[in-house]
């Protein structure tokens, strides 16, 4: 029979023992951050996003937990049966009694190892300047032949074309197939690279492929593939997996997109807003246009102005009218000269009419010329027998001197 100590221990309820061993399990810096792996067993997302399932090996089981925030984040999708290396911590779940690893990040089995090769080969590559910013060319913006390389039967080839039949279908497409994953792919993505290069009116070139994992991505971590995608005369544009996917492609490639699609709406521009652009320098145009008319027209204006003012045919005008003012004022002149000649020219004639001896035979009065044909004046100027002729208004007649009779007076003299 047990005899009951001096100093017995302190009695802990169920809940105070769960909590004590969780504080310990949950302060063990050994399980607070760590990898492990497994098989996913027992799946099950709840309606508030949670996500439940048992990562087992062949000797042992261990229940996980994924929060909704962690689980939004994940690139992979589980499922039963899967393989994966899970990060995060052991707590204890104190209702079930359980202790439980809850999980912040998945990746499918075997990417460690991988991810330290991508991590290794990026460091060097990087080290030798083919990631360096001052390499990348800048994307032409309005490219008429654009290259693609990836799998002729995959779905992002048709992403892609479709893309650019309805952003831009002016732009020529010139597919140069590929492998995208397994061993094959690098020596023929290297190859697909080298052929457009050869191509010497080309613009762009999409290097692309749908999403995948890490095993599925790993021919565009490929060296030679990198080395070839650095080395490409034309630009590069990569789009390979999901937006959360990078590859050492994305590092040398002149522009990185998150998606196949995406790398097509980088290359191109896009037909809607090139027409809205289109409209409006159009308008812009047109008012330009109105608006250099219109200053044309003035200045055109101003300068006939000036012309007809420095114009010889304005002078010559100017010149002829003030020769007609001039001609009108000589007329007028010479009108009033001619009007003062004439009535003077007629008074000179009343007065030569009055003077003229012709005009008083009219009267009654007679000229009588000598033989002499001298106008004879006086009666002493006469003498006995001399013929004479006598003028009268409408004619002469021809006399002879009979007698000459003087005067008394005139006799005396």
């Amino acid at each position: 029979m047990e005899m009951p100590s001096l100093f017995p221990s302190p009695t802990l309820s169920v809940s105070e023992l769960t909590r004590l061993i969780r504080t310990l399990l949950e302060s063990e810096p050994a399980l607070s951050e760590i990898w492990v792996a497994g098989e996913i067993s027992n799946f099950t997302r709840a309606a508030s996003g949670h996500m439940y399932f048992t990562l087992k090996d062949s000797g042992a089981a261990l229940k996980c937990v994924i929060w909704r925030n962690a689980a939004r984040t994940l690139r992979v999708a589980l499922q039963d049966g899967m393989a994966i290396e899970a990060f995060g911590s052991i707590g204890v779940y104190e209702q079930g009694g359980n202790y439980q690893f809850y999980i912040t990040a998945v990746r499918p089995a075997g990417e460690g190892w991988l991810y330290q090769q991508f991590l290794r080969l990026k460091a060097r590559l990087e080290a030798e300047g083919l990631f360096a910013e001052e390499r990348k060319r800048p994307i032409p913006p309005f490219p008429r032949r654009i290259g693609v390389v990836t799998s002729p039967t995959g779905a992002a080839l048709q992403d892609i074309l479709n893309t650019l039949q309805r952003r831009y279908p002016l732009v020529e497409v010139v597919l140069a197939p590929s492998a995208v994953q397994g061993e094959e792919a690098p020596l023929e993505l290297v190859r697909a690279l080298e052929a457009l290069n050869r191509i010497p009116d080309l613009d762009v070139i999409l290097l692309a492929r749908g999403g995948g994992s890490i095993e599925d991505l790993w021919a565009f971590n490929d060296e030679s593939v990198v080395r070839a995608v650095a080395a490409s005369r034309v630009p590069v544009i990569t789009g390979v997996g999901h937006e959360t996917d990078f590859t050492l492609v994305d590092f040398a490639a002149d522009l990185r997109a998150p998606t196949p699609t995406g790398a097509a709406t980088l290359a191109t521009p896009d037909r809607t807003d090139l027409l809205i652009q289109m409209e409006r320098m159009l308008q812009r145009l047109n008012r330009l246009a109105v608006q250099r008319l219109k200053q044309e027209s003035d200045r055109l204006r101003q300068i006939d102005l000036r012309l007809r003012r420095v114009s010889p045919v304005r002078r010559v005008e100017d010149n002829r009218q003030r020769l007609d003012t001039a001609l009108l004022r000589l007329q007028n002149a010479a009108s009033r000269q001619i009007a003062l000649r004439q009535a003077h020219l007629q008074a000179l004639t009343a007065h030569l009419s009055a003077l003229n001896p012709l005009a008083v035979l009219d009267r009654g009065y007679a000229l009588i010329e000598s033989p002499q044909g001298n106008i004879l004046t006086r009666a002493r100027q006469a003498h006995p027998g001399d013929a004479i002729h006598i003028h009268l208004a409408d004619g002469k007649l021809a006399a002879t001197v009979e007698k000459v009779l003087l005067h008394p007076a005139e006799g005396e003299k």
